[in-house]
This record gives structure tokens, sequence and C-alpha cells, in this order.
């Protein structure tokens, strides 16, 4: 580890359907495909007005849901860690959501990974004396401008203060709050900055968006996303995990269970399986989509923020 300088949208703005699963309070949405024109100032302007939820999960350990990535709050005796920020929009009712939960100051933020839904808050909280960890590749994007070609949007650079003070480019133990916090590093997943924090104590596993509960996620290859590794990380949290394992998701349910990321994990596999064969059978993507490689689990996962047919479309880019 080295020293160095971190929406749940309106209900009115997604069509949801029959989300298996998922009740409208427990989905923090997008407000339309992934891959749509202005999406990030459409989520900035939802998280403007949109309740944050607040979840215990257990013991010490709580979500805040409604701005953008789902928040992990560690509550300590003299001090509250966080896993991610949110988007800055929300700061309010953030700020206001986590004196609910008690007087302790901010003293700690873990980034997940770095896109903006999960960093954006970086900023303020940093300046009310938070210190920021983080990926080293998290930092590395938030220091420059970042195109995610499937957003169709430039990111530009970070602030100063934004930017993770302290990197972790391997597996370790924190121990902050008066708790170990176990980092998992992986491998090039969801970005190539993804890590995962696990509250020892709680067996409480906060995995970001390595985790989307209750509909496709997105892969951002822009920034070095990967089918095989979002499966393969899937996997690594799958055996760390117990039947008692609380797993907060990024995106969706937070509250998650390790059979509900082993459905995940072989939602994943069946699905990139059937697109590299066709892919490997000389098909196009366009005919690739019209067999309908996700229809068995279009029902489950397919009715909200990445449609069965953009889901296709990313897992054939990767195969």
């Amino acid at each position: 580890m080295n020293s160095l300088l971190t929406t749940q949208l309106s209900r009115r703005s997604f069509v949801i359907g029959g989300v298996s699963a998922l009740s409208l309070s427990q989905v923090a949405l997008w407000p339309k495909p992934a891959h749509a024109a202005n999406i990030v100032d459409s989520l900035r302007a939802a998280a403007a007005g949109s309740d944050i939820v607040i979840h215990k999960i257990r013991g010490s350990i709580s979500v805040l849901e409604g701005s953008g990535g789902n928040i992990g709050v560690l509550l300590g005796k003299d001090e509250k860690v966080l896993v991610d920020a949110g988007i800055t929009a929300s700061r309010p009712r953030i700020k206001a959501s986590l004196a609910a939960l008690g007087a302790q100051p901010v003293k700690h933020l873990i980034n997940t990974h770095w896109h903006f839904d999960h960093t954006d808050g970086n900023e303020w909280l940093h300046s009310e004396g938070a210190a920021i960890t983080a990926h080293e590749n998290t930092r590395r994007h938030l220091m420059e401008a970042q195109r995610v070609e499937d957003w169709n949007f430039i990111f530009p650079q970070s602030p100063p203060s934004a930017v993770p003070g302290t990197t972790i480019d391997r597996d370790t133990v924190l121990e902050l709050a008066g708790s170990k916090l176990a980092i998992t590093v992986y491998e090039p997943a969801h970005t190539d900055s993804d890590l995962s924090v696990h509250f020892i104590e709680e067996n409480v596993v906060h995995v970001g968006d390595l985790f989307w509960n209750g509909f496709y996620p997105f892969i951002d290859y822009s920034t070095g996303g990967s089918i095989d590794g979002t499966i393969a990380a899937a996997g690594r949290v799958i055996e760390m995990a117990d039947s008692d394992t609380v797993i907060i998701s990024g995106h969706g349910k937070p509250q998650g269970t390790l059979d509900e990321l082993k459905h995940y994990h072989e939602m994943l596999a069946t699905i990139r399986d059937d697109v590299a064969r066709s892919k490997s059978a000389g098909r196009s993507v366009e005919e690739t989509i019209a067999l309908k490689p996700t229809e068995a689990f279009d029902d489950q996962w397919g009715k909200a923020i990445i449609s069965p047919a953009f889901f296709t479309r990313l897992v054939y880019k990767g195969v």
C-alpha cells in the first residue's frame, strides 16, 4: 500500500416492469439504457431529487441506497467508514442519512472502482475529513479524462481533493474504526479498478459493481472491463463467502445472499458460452442478438437497466 495525493432514480424515470425479487424501493436505477447519450446528466439530475433509503444490514453495517451505487457504512465508536461515495447532487440527503445513523464523522472512504456514481462524492467527503483509499487504477483514472464509449461520455479529470490518497494493488487487511476490513483486489472485471471490502467480524462483503443484484450488469471495456473477468470475480466472491455472508451489491437489492450470487454467476457464464459459440460460428452481433441467448434469464435479469439486447452486445464484444 502506498501513501499518495474518493441513484436511486425517481421511479418515474425508468419503467421497471416486474423485476424478479426486487421491489421498487430496492432498486437504484439508471434512467435509460446504459449506452444512451446524456446518461450522466440524467443520473445527476435524478440524484438531486431522490430519497436516500437506509438499510440496516448487520451489526454496525448499513447501506445507503439512492445515490448511484449502494453506499456501505461502518459505524465505529468514534468514526464512520464509507464504501463508495455516491453522486454529489445527493450530498444533503446523504449527510442527513449519515447523521441519522450516528454523530460520528466520516474519517475513511473506500472506492470499489472509479465510476462516477461511486466516486462523485469523493471531493466533498474529503473536504469534511475523509481519507480516501482505492485501487491504484481508480487513482489513475480519476487523474485523467476518461471516455466511456458505451455511455458516450467523457469524464474530465477529477480535482486533486477527489483523488484517493492511499492506493492498494494487492489483497490486504485494514483496521479502521475498530474493525478489520479485508480488501480483495480483482483482475479486470467490471473495470480494471475493482476491489471488494469484507467486514470480517460482521461477515458482510461490499463487492461494488462485481454484482448487480437483479439485473444484467454493465461491463466497461473502455477502462479494462472483461466478461470473463466479471465471471471470475464473482467466482472469487463465492469462494470467500458462506451461507451466512451478506453480499452488498453495487446496484440492485443491497442485501444479497450467496445463493443469489451463485445464480448471477451461473447466468453470466451460460450467456457468455452461448454468445461465444455464436460468434465462433461466424454470426454477427445482430445475428447473435436475434438468437436471444439471454432469453432463459430475461424474466429475472432483463427488465431493468441493461436490456437483453444491450447485454448481448456487451458479451459479444468480450468473447
